[in-house]
């Protein structure tokens, strides 16, 4: 059973830029104000993993040495392990961001995906992928942790 959505401005219409998020006059819950700011959040973020991504790759690429020392060789190898492991959390974290941009784009963001209700303005500034509510998400790790034993 879900709950019914207020209707949300129209794409074209201009939101001011000063607005903030929680901070508007207009109480609406998902505004234009406050989807033009998660959406420009977002893109921030992707743009600063992007980077992050391309400059690893290069430092790899220049970086390269063969060490004849089989310690140093297998620390270098670990070295590029956990980069490696960490550029694939991003790579993730990216294609997430793109979903949730498509989840704007078509008028779910800021609702979760299980009941419905309003995720929450406090809780998507902590966490602006979330697709679940607190209480949805708590379960969920409930039963995570249950099915871990």
């Amino acid at each position: 059973m879900t709950e019914e959505r207020p209707q949300q401005a129209s794409k074209n219409e201009k939101p001011d830029s000063h607005v903030k998020p929680g901070k508007s006059d207009d109480a609406q819950y998902m505004n234009a104000g406050q989807l033009d700011h998660f959406r420009n959040m977002l893109l921030q973020v992707k743009v600063e993993l992007g980077e992050d991504i391309d400059r690893t790759v290069h430092t790899m690429q220049d970086e390269v040495a063969i060490f004849a020392d089989p310690n140093d060789r297998a620390s270098q190898e670990t070295d590029i392990a956990i980069e490696l492991r960490n550029r694939d959390r991003e790579r993730k974290l990216i294609k997430k961001i793109d979903e949730t941009i498509a989840r704007i784009d078509a008028g779910d963001y800021g609702y979760c995906e299980n009941c419905g209700v309003e995720i929450g303005i406090q809780r998507l500034e902590a966490r602006p992928t979330a697709t679940l509510c607190i209480d949805c998400k708590t379960l969920q790790e409930i039963k995570e942790r249950q099915m871990a034993k």
